[in-house]
């Protein structure tokens, strides 16, 4: 609960907008994710949702002013990707959103300089490595090559 009100009273609010913003709203988002993660019932539900809310606006905000192959955009569609198929159980929507960020993110690369390539190029495989297993279905595994970035 202190790591969240320090991000909703301070960081969120006083970050510029951008990588920074970006940055902590990813946070907010995968600490009700890993929340969500241990607990079952309403406290289940009700961390779901807000992990679910945080990711959208952390979306938003990388979506208007962050590069498409940015590695924190990148990264944070990697986590709520991994969100939506472990958490919400909804593989559509996790291949949906792999799927568009790896098509974008790739037909970006080219206008990135040799060093932020790579690290984008490493979050782009794990996009591609998740989404690869989501599509094959297979039956007793969790279906997530990489848990987060």
């Amino acid at each position: 609960k202190d790591v969240l009100d320090l991000l909703d009273k301070y960081l969120i609010p006083t970050a510029s907008p951008g990588e920074s913003k970006v940055f902590y709203m990813k946070m907010k988002g995968d600490y009700y994710r890993y929340s969500a993660e241990f607990k079952s019932g309403p406290g289940h539900a009700a961390c779901a949702e807000a992990a679910k809310q945080a990711y959208q606006e952390a979306m938003t905000e990388a979506t208007g002013s962050l590069h498409p192959a940015s590695q924190i955009r990148l990264g944070l569609a990697l986590n709520y990707a991994v969100f939506y198929n472990e958490v919400l159980r909804d593989a559509d929507s996790a291949i949906s959103l792999a799927k568009s960020t790896l098509e974008e993110g790739q037909v970006a690369m080219d206008s990135l300089d040799p060093v932020q390539q790579q690290d984008s190029l490493q979050i782009l495989q794990l996009l591609s490595d998740n989404l690869s297993l989501w599509n094959s279905g297979t039956p007793g595994q969790d279906g997530t090559a990489v848990e987060d970035m």
